[in-house]
């Protein structure tokens, strides 16, 4: 195995998990906050979203965006978490949609990047988290890891079935 496909292994492994965490919940369910002013699925999942789209598009040769609807990123942004009663936001098949859409042009990216084009820098804002390129497409795979981890709380709120 290379790096690339380390890379790929990861960014496939949160596409499934992400997943099966949405599996059984419904569009209300989204919308279900764990804790007061505590994020629901929804906001995260279009934050996701714009994130990848966001990140990976400037840096990812190859990578053919998924056009994002209009007023998506501004629907997503941390202002939006916070309102209450959430409104405006999408459907879970609508969001699943964009999800996959955007992974698997990434991970089609990815499968035609080679060592080199791994350790070319990000620069900007996100070079501190993640210096290369092949850092940003790990913490592209990290970043739902760790939303997923917040999926978990909801779920358990909602009586749903422990998954991993």
């Amino acid at each position: 195995m290379n790096a690339r496909d380390a890379i790929r292994t990861a960014l496939q492994g949160t596409h499934a998990m992400l997943n099966a965490y949405l599996s059984d919940l419904t569009d209300a369910d989204l919308l279900v906050r764990p804790v007061p002013n505590a994020n629901h699925i929804a906001w995260q999942l279009g934050h996701l979203i714009a994130a990848e789209v966001g990140m990976l598009g400037p840096v990812l040769p190859g990578l053919v965006s998924v056009p994002l609807p209009a007023g998506f990123k501004e629907q997503h942004d941390k202002a939006m978490a916070a309102v209450d009663p959430p409104k405006g936001f999408l459907k879970k098949a609508e969001y699943l949609n964009l999800f996959n859409q955007a992974r698997e042009a990434t991970i089609a990216a990815v499968n035609k990047l080679n060592d080199a084009d791994l350790d070319k820098p990000t620069g900007g804002s996100m070079a501190k988290f993640a210096p290369t390129l092949g850092a940003l497409l790990l913490l592209q795979s990290n970043h739902v890891l760790m939303h997923g981890g917040q999926f978990t709380v909801v779920r358990r709120k909602l009586g749903k079935p422990v998954l991993f």
